[in-house]
């Protein structure tokens, strides 16, 4: 394939080999608000409908799913480099939440009455309207459904904004949704630069905006809807830290920490990067992890025996390698790996580091790889304030036997979500978002059916 400049195109380049697999040429301004204005003549169409329509149509989403789940997880594999076997899981993933909101998703919307002083009154939930949403590459369709699946069914529209490197699955998933029945303008893809983002930021017919990437990219994206008054949630970076406590089942929270930290290669939000365990455990948790991570295949991606492979992108390999270096140089200990792999692809060796402190790299900043800092605690007190020294607060995890003092960290713990004995996971049941520069609002339960949403007071023969 003919390589284009990424200045006139949407690139993407197979991580594995290096090759460029696609290119898409962004979209012109006409283009722009051609589909801005489908989306919001569609909007008009799309909350008149009962629930009883949308949440068929979801149903029908989740069967376009699977029907085109091998295509959807090869393009996933070849644009970013996920294994296979986890790719095809992010679609069946994809396919149950269309389900599981089909089912309780209405319930959610449902009418509350009241009784007020002199009358009656009810809270309605009305949708905003199109909705633009700016998506990141490391879960091409998961990261996109789970805003969007909630948000349609509230009655809103959708317009999506996808990572430039991950376009062919972005229009795959723009398939699915027709194949699915969605009338035209309810599900939106657009091309665009971020000047054309910025555009559609300003423009009246989008009324709010939905971000998950770095926090770079979340304080442009929120300065610039905040000039235009409207509504953005935000899902950002994370620095997660996985405590283990001295009475921990170490087995167990040896085998949660490896999927916890190297899932997806490690390009996780909300993976296990801080891992703080208690001293008294401390040098046998690390034997075992370090044993544990040795076992991990690394190699093509397409293989269903591979579990990590090449990181999506070179230029974040680099970071990664610099971030990894620089933890050495202040005193880290390098246990396995430490460098990128030899020869063609995008790899970088797991690696495990250990004898970190509050002070390196890897501790203060968000690692996006196949790389682990392991921090010594002298207590469950010290693990609580090492967790909660992070500039992120997304989700923290915490093995014991002690579960009530587990509920009782919990709730000093500056996070959006805490797991107990457990790694990190998003699922529609609940809530999923961060707090200080992870970002602000919330995504899935009733929380995401209800974040692009009006609430509205209706009160009835107030005297």
């Amino acid at each position: 394939m003919t390589n284009v400049s990424s200045l006139t195109h949407a690139i993407s380049i197979n991580p594995t080999t290096g090759e460029q697999i696609g290119h898409y040429p962004f979209e012109s301004d006409s283009a722009l608000q051609a589909a801005l204005t489908r989306t919001a003549t569609g909007f008009r169409a799309w909350r008149s409908k009962p629930v009883e329509q949308r949440t068929q149509l979801l149903i029908n989403l989740g069967q376009a799913l699977r029907n085109n789940s091998g295509a959807m997880a090869n393009m996933i594999t070849l644009e970013m480099g996920k294994p296979i076997a986890q790719a095809r899981g992010e679609i069946e993933k994809c396919a149950q939440l269309c389900e599981w909101y089909a089912e309780h998703g209405p319930a959610m919307l449902s009418s509350e009455p009241t009784q007020v002083e002199g009358g009656k009154a009810r809270i309605e939930y009305r949708p905003l309207g199109p909705i633009l949403a700016v998506m990141p590459w490391n879960f091409p369709i998961w990261q996109v459904l789970r805003g969007a699946v909630p948000t349609l069914l509230a009655g809103n529209t959708y317009v999506l904004k996808h990572a430039p490197n991950v376009m062919g699955s972005a229009y795959l998933l723009l398939e699915a949704f027709r194949q699915a029945g969605f009338p035209e303008g309810v599900f939106e893809v657009i091309n665009v630069t971020p000047e054309g983002v910025s555009k559609a930021i300003a423009d009246p017919r989008i009324a709010a905006v939905t971000l998950t990437g770095s926090v770079r990219a979340g304080m442009a994206i929120g300065a610039q809807a905040g000039a235009a008054l409207k509504k953005c949630v935000l899902e950002l970076g994370g620095s997660d830290p996985f405590i283990v406590l001295d009475d921990a089942d170490l087995d167990e929270a040896v085998k949660a920490a490896v999927i916890g930290r190297y899932q997806n290669s490690g390009q996780v939000c909300a993976a296990a990067k801080r891992l703080i365990v208690e001293q008294g455990i401390a040098r046998e948790f690390t034997r075992k992890f370090v044993e544990a991570t040795r076992q991990l295949v690394v190699g093509d991606p397409l293989a269903t025996t591979t579990y990590i492979g090449p990181m999506a992108r070179f230029d974040l390999r680099d970071e990664l390698d610099q971030q990894v270096r620089d933890t050495l140089e202040e005193g880290a200990t390098l246990l396995m790996g430490g460098k990128k792999a030899e020869g063609p692809g995008n790899y970088y060796e797991p690696t495990v580091l250990g004898n970190v402190t509050d002070q390196m790299t890897s501790f203060k900043q968000e690692l996006f790889g196949p790389v682990a800092s392991i921090i010594t605690a002298r207590d469950a007190a010290h693990a609580l304030e090492l967790a909660n020294d992070s500039e992120f607060g997304l989700t923290a995890t915490l093995y014991t036997r002690n579960v009530e003092l587990a509920r009782q960290m919990a709730g000093e713990l500056e996070t959006g979500g805490v797991f107990i004995n457990g790694y990190s996971a998003s699922d529609p049941r609940v809530t999923f978002g961060g707090v200080k520069k992870s970002g602000f609002g919330r995504e899935l339960s009733h929380f995401g059916v209800r974040e692009f949403c009006n609430a509205q007071t209706v009160w009835l023969d107030r005297r």
